[in-house]
């Protein structure tokens, strides 16, 4: 980055600091912290989605639909999440280029599925071939978010599920007895007011989720896990910037990182709490 960094073997040792932290991995690493905040900002927002699917249809009073929000809740609780974090990007990819498939080569002979290989034709694949590397990453990342999105879904629809059921009652049946409708009540009364009863499990679920962030270097997306083992390992002198064994030190600034980002959580969710439970019979505000 500087002109100076022409030459590292000359360098002295601050020089050679400030050389070796501004490589273009360095810059990646420094990126890739933006990568854990954008895969929250994502997920987020789908995570409620798919949350409020699940705990709305356990709360239906259609049977299938009800089956449904049930078997969604208690299938992804009861597997391992590294099964599902893996399996859905895979099993998203391929049914994805299985439609496109069927699609665009519908003159094609051979099987898709050729025992442990799955093959479709060039202009099914996705991303196409022919795009760029950002495509790529950006593909991938966004299936690695839908897998986030799903697992932790699953558990926050339990936390509303139960959330939507402390919601007194008599409150129900009063705005009830007031000629509300069904949806009024549920968007004026239960919806406002199961927030205070939901917001101390979603707080734990978020410090889960975040805790959870590393396992994007598991979906093949570069992450900050991915360059700090790759930055603290081992170069030997054939290496630009040659150093011993250093991941102990980039491990311990991700562990500041995410201790940092923790903290931070906390406060916003007992603030945001706080200010929920203003005014209702709860353990989180007065009545």
């Amino acid at each position: 980055m500087f002109d100076f960094c022409m030459d590292p073997n000359a360098l002295e040792s601050f020089s050679w600091w400030s050389c070796y932290l501004t490589t273009g991995k360095h810059i990646n690493f420094y990126i890739s912290f933006f990568v854990v905040f954008a895969l929250l900002i994502v997920t987020v927002p789908l995570i409620l989605i798919f949350a409020f699917a699940g705990a709305i249809s356990r709360q239906s009073k259609i049977l299938p639909l009800r089956w449904i929000g049930v078997i969604y809740t208690s299938m992804v609780r009861g597997v391992p999440d590294i099964i599902f974090f893996l399996f859905v990007p895979i099993a998203l990819d391929q049914g994805i280029e299985y439609l496109r498939h069927k699609a665009k080569c519908s003159d094609w002979t051979e099987t898709i599925r050729q025992g442990n290989d799955f093959v479709v034709c060039q202009a099914a694949k996705m991303p196409i071939g022919s795009s760029a590397q950002w495509i790529h990453e950006t593909y991938g990342f966004f299936l690695a978010a839908l897998a986030f999105s799903i697992v932790f879904g699953a558990f926050a629809a339990n936390t509303i599920y139960g959330a939507l059921n402390s919601v007194p009652i008599a409150q129900l049946e009063t705005g009830s007895a007031y000629g509300m409708t069904q949806h009024q009540i549920f968007m004026r009364i239960q919806l406002p007011q199961m927030w205070a009863y939901a917001l101390p499990g979603l707080s734990n679920l978020w410090m889960i989720l975040v805790k959870a962030t590393p396992l994007l270097f598991l979906l093949g997306v570069e992450d900050i896990v991915y360059y700090a083992r790759e930055l603290g390992g081992t170069k030997t002198a054939r290496f630009t910037y040659p150093h011993s064994d250093w991941r102990l030190g980039y491990f311990i600034v991700l562990l500041v990182f995410y201790l940092g980002l923790s903290w931070v959580s906390e406060k916003f969710f007992d603030h945001l709490t706080s200010k929920v439970s203003k005014g209702q019979a709860t353990l989180g505000g007065s009545s």
